[in-house]
Parts: C-alpha cells; sequence; structure tokens
C-alpha cells in the first residue's frame, strides 16, 4: 500500500493519523516463501515536526507460517511490529543513518508494504522450533520422528574415523 502524505508534508505542525493496509500476501526472502495467516488494518499517526522531520509512529501483530527448523513442520510465528520513524523533510541536513531509512520514502508516497517487510526481517527469529523437544526427521528415510519412529540405524559414525574403523574390522576376531 501506498500512502500520499503531500498534505501532511507541505502544512508546518500537521497531525494526521491513517488506516494503513498490508497488502503483502507472504514473506518472500532468500530463505523461501512465507504466507501471512494473520494480519490487521493499523493505524498511523504521521506528525509533520516543523517542516524539518515527518515523524511516523505505529504498531500492529502479524502471524506468519514458518517451518520448524527441525522437523518442517508448519510453525504459527507472531510478529508485533512497532514503528517509530523518522524521516528529513530537507535532504541536505539528513544524516547517513536518516538516509538509510529514507527508501520506505519516495517523494512523499510511503510505501507501507516495505516498512512492514523490514520490519519483519529485522525480527525475524534465529531459529524457529514447532516445540523444545522436536525430534525432527530421520536423515535416512525422512520421517517425522515426532509422529512415528522409523527402522533406521540409528548410530552414524564419524567420518574422520572411518580409516581407523576399517583397522578395527580387519582385525576382528570371530
Amino acid at each position: 500500500m501506498i500512502l500520499d502524505l503531500t498534505d501532511v508534508c507541505s502544512c508546518e505542525n500537521k497531525e494526521l493519523t491513517k488506516e494503513a493496509v498490508i497488502e503483502l500476501t507472504s514473506f518472500d526472502s532468500k530463505l523461501g516463501v512465507f504466507p501471512f495467516i494473520e494480519k490487521k488494518p493499523f493505524e498511523l499517526r504521521i506528525v509533520n515536526e516543523e517542516n524539518k522531520d515527518l515523524l511516523i509512529h505505529g504498531e500492529t501483530d502479524v502471524r506468519i507460517a514458518i517451518p520448524c527448523d527441525r522437523c518442517l513442520e508448519e510453525v504459527p510465528t507472531d510478529f508485533h511490529l512497532v514503528f517509530n520513524k523518522k524521516f528529513p523533510l530537507e535532504d541536505a541536513d539528513a544524516s547517513e543513518e536518516e538516509m538509510d531509512e529514507a527508501d520506505y520514502m519516495k517523494g512523499f508516497q510511503l510505501d507501507i508494504d516495505k516498512m512492514v517487510y523490514d520490519e519483519i526481517l529485522v525480527n525475524w527469529p534465529m531459529k524457529v522450533l514447532c516445540r523444545e523437544d522436536c525430534k525432527g526427521i530421520c536423515k535416512k528415510c525422512g520421517t517425522n520422528l515426532n509422529v512415528k519412529t522409523c527402522d533406521c540405524e540409528k548410530s552414524e559414525l564419524d567420518p574422520r574415523m572411518a580409516a581407523i574403523q576399517d583397522i578395527f574390522n580387519k582385525f576382528k576376531e570371530v
């Protein structure tokens, strides 16, 4: 969703509250495509601070389906997104940090979806588990070990020790 902020940016100390809608249907990244399970419209408070800065405040909650890192079952993951952005209205005085955030703004157009995407990216969890004691999947047959057990051999030898194991097997007494 693109919000036109021309009327706020043109009037000093003007304040405006707008309803923002997230139009993204999924979070697409290098890790994969993760669908939104739940998202709601939210309010953004936009303030022109003495024709120097544009302040944007708002918060929302979204839920995204992310696969468990061990068993690959979908886990509904909640994100609480808080937006406290400050955009300079005068580009000449903008610092480097403020310029980095300026990619949400093109002229007087605010890209809500880009702002939401970047906020989710910053808050993305390092590891997602369906439960703490998740057993994962079998490396050989792919069975979800949380659901059922498999008959695969569980002991795996360290490949670095294979040469020594061969020596022991050669001299094994039968």
